[in-house]
């Protein structure tokens, strides 16, 4: 695919301009950046905190059962989805109209349920299953759900200790009693949430947990629960079901921007359908199926945890829930393809059962976690994770954009970005913080996790293997003693030192070690959306879904969006993985991704554009795509869902690998002929046809002195 030359853009701009032009004629930019020191980033830093805290409001969870139903629901639901709402006191709990006589007759109902089913202590006939531990699928989902096809919704009545493992995609609201999904507990009064299982990834499992009171009466308040949500003949079904242990949910179908913006491409159309591997064991013509949910039956594993799996979620959850001296701090590392960014998740949401918010610091450039690849941040989770990363994508706190998806290439500017990021957050904080980190183990890529348990006040390392192994030495306390990163190096010891006063032991932490399980560990994904490069394509398309908008309708391919006019003099330009010629700069970033930052110094130009020779370290509040420059003008058209807000502070344009996905260029519709940036007269078998990797500062372990 050949990037055609920059080119004057046809049609409509946005008449509001970047009103930060810092033009006249000035001398060419410092490439300096100091994330830190600098007055004027104080202020962006502020600026982009307070537009990120004012888009994601911080809904807290309720500390108490409600004992009826939700007064009110999160509004994620897109225009277009109907949800269900009753009237709220006061105090937060809700009230119910209902009529009296419904109300007689489904006491009665209960009542002559009770009676045939626990009459001397024996259950009857009909229900001896109801009870029963393990997977719903087939049958029993006939006799536990039923739909409502007017309101659009279905009922789901599971007793203790039963799954139902799915794919597709629902909002999920706990009507009565508790459900867990990836570790987070959905109970009663709580907000809906939206569960996303794609084919991209390990289904999700709903647990039924049942309730948390065991004084609850007889279940007459679970059968007025029903009567807003189900038909008389639906629910008196229904009421039949329900036990004192039950928990009741309803499931809503999820219609948003970004499902929307997915399945307008072909081949992402079925995403959210059972892969070809899963076709034998979707369960179909259940009362959920209409609603974009597939159960699968019970030969299909879904989240599978290990004991030490288990054991090492309870030891750091405990950790975070105890009086320790200032915060966790945990780091997780592995092997690729180890489970590490599922078992952050699940780390994360359990956290949310006992905490308001967790701070997230991403390290892994290839598999970001609510950025697109090519990132490093550091984020504040307040709401759970229950999907995959494209389904949650965020803006960071704070973000760099390193610009590609390994940091091998350049491992000081990688490191001096971390730390960039870790001063950014206050040291007075005491609220748990999660490290993730590459999977990338072996040589330079060890030391860089021995450098940062050095450079983190890191309370716990949680490191994952499989088979027996963590595939690389175990990162004990005992082992740090003598090892050597990139940068640091172990204390220079003498005989005398245990015998000096100011001598002070090294800083230990709790090391555990994690043995994953499940099926295909260490294997990359061979079905459709599996591997990891797709991982990074769902992300970046699931950020540039923000660019559509939010009311129904069909989806906008890039040509017809209004892009804003930038100056070249109010900006600069830069390259961060590979040298580009100054004079073919330009033609590298038209029509590419490119990271919105923020340099500490004015943009200084002599009335063309301005280009950077190196990569700065500095502030990144989001990406857009460069549409079109017009060389005539002196103008970058650009398409970004960042606020007008902020980009007032953004000055300077990063080009990284992060490449556009194909499809986005391909798929435009509305032309003839040939489409805007794309051409198949192009040989990569000419010499220089590729981009060529430039390796900056990279030695190996053998002459830096290093023993691993």
């Amino acid at each position: 695919m050949k990037v055609n030359k920059p080119a004057q853009v046809k049609g409509n701009v946005k008449s509001q301009k970047w009103k930060d032009v810092r033009g006249k004629r000035h001398r060419p930019p410092i490439n300096s950046s100091d994330l830190n020191s600098s007055p004027v980033m104080a202020r962006v830093i502020q600026e982009h905190q307070a537009a990120v805290r004012k888009k994601k409001p911080n809904v807290k969870r309720l500390k108490k059962k409600a004992k009826t139903v939700p007064g009110s629901k999160k509004s994620t639901s897109p225009p277009g989805v109907k949800k269900s709402h009753t009237q709220t006191q006061t105090n937060g709990s809700s009230m119910l109209t209902v009529d009296e006589s419904d109300e007689s007759q489904d006491s009665q109902d209960w009542k002559a349920l009770a009676q045939s089913t626990y009459r001397n202590g024996v259950e009857s006939p009909d229900d001896m299953d109801i009870g029963t531990p393990g997977r719903l699928e087939g049958e029993a989902l006939h006799y536990c759900a039923e739909r409502d096809d007017r309101q659009k919704h279905a009922v789901l009545v599971m007793q203790k200790d039963q799954t139902l493992c799915f794919r597709g995609k629902c909002f999920l609201t706990c009507l009565y009693g508790r459900v867990e999904v990836m570790g987070f507990t959905i109970e009663e009064g709580q907000q809906s949430y939206p569960l996303f299982s794609p084919a991209s990834h390990c289904p999700l499992t709903i647990v039924a947990l049942g309730s948390a009171d065991d004084t609850r009466d007889d279940g007459t308040e679970a059968a007025a629960i029903l009567r807003k949500y189900l038909s008389s003949a639906s629910r008196k079904k229904l009421v039949k079901r329900i036990r004192l242990n039950s928990s009741v949910i309803l499931l809503e179908p999820m219609e948003t921007p970004l499902t929307r913006f997915l399945s307008s491409f072909a081949d992402l159309s079925e995403l959210f359908s059972p892969p070809v591997t899963e076709l034998m064991s979707a369960v179909l013509d259940t009362p959920l199926n209409g609603l974009g949910m597939i159960p699968l039956a019970n030969n299909i594993e879904g989240l599978t945890m290990s004991k030490s799996y288990r054991d090492a979620l309870n030891t750091v959850v405990n950790a975070c829930r105890g009086d320790m001296d200032g915060c966790a701090v945990i780091l997780v590392c592995g092997t690729k393809n180890v489970g590490k960014s599922t078992f952050i998740r699940v780390l994360l949401n359990t956290l949310l059962n006992h905490t308001a918010s967790i701070d997230y610091l991403e390290a892994d450039l290839g598999q970001t976690e609510v950025t697109p690849a090519g990132c490093l941040s550091l984020s504040t989770i307040r709401e759970p994770l229950l999907g995959p990363p494209f389904t949650h994508q965020s803006t960071p706190e704070h973000m760099i954009y390193y610009g590609q998806s390994s940091c091998e290439s350049d491992l000081d500017r990688y490191l001096e970005s971390l730390k960039a990021l870790w001063h950014r957050r206050s040291q007075s904080r005491e609220t748990p913080v999660i490290i993730n980190t590459m999977g990338w183990i072996k040589g330079f890529g060890f030391q860089l996790l021995v450098d940062m348990i050095r450079i983190f006040p890191v309370s716990h390392v949680v490191q994952l293997g499989h088979g027996g192994s963590t595939q690389c030495p175990a990162l004990t306390p005992e082992f740090l003693r003598t090892a050597h990163g990139c940068q640091t190096h172990p204390p220079a010891q003498t005989a005398l030192d245990e015998f000096t006063e100011s001598h002070s032991p090294p800083r230990s932490y709790v090391h555990l070690i994690v043995q994953s399980d499940f099926q295909g560990v260490a294997r990359q994904g061979t079905s459709k959306h599996q591997r990891t490069n797709e991982h990074r394509e769902l992300s970046l398309l699931a950020y540039l879904s923000q660019l559509q908008s939010p009311d129904p309708g069909p989806v906008r391919p890039l040509h017809c969006l209004t892009p804003y006019q930038v100056p070249h003099s109010a900006v600069a330009v830069g390259v961060t993985h590979c040298e580009v010629a100054p004079s073919h700069m330009l033609y590298a970033v038209n029509a590419s991704l490119v990271g919105l930052c923020c340099l500490g110094e004015k943009v200084m130009s002599r009335g063309g554009p301005v280009l950077l020779s190196q990569a700065p370290i500095c502030p990144c509040v989001g990406f857009g795509v460069l549409r079109g420059i017009d060389m005539v003008r002196g103008l970058y058209f650009l398409l970004t869902p960042v606020a007008p807000s902020i980009l007032r502070n953004v000055n300077c344009l990063l080009l990284g690998a992060i490449s556009l996905p194909a499809c986005i260029l391909a798929t435009q519709s509305g032309f003839e002929g040939e489409m805007p940036y794309v051409t198949t007269d192009y040989s990569f078998d000419l010499s220089g046809a590729g981009k060529l990797r430039v390796f900056k500062g990279l030695i190996r372990p053998g002459q830096s002195g290093t023993t691993q």
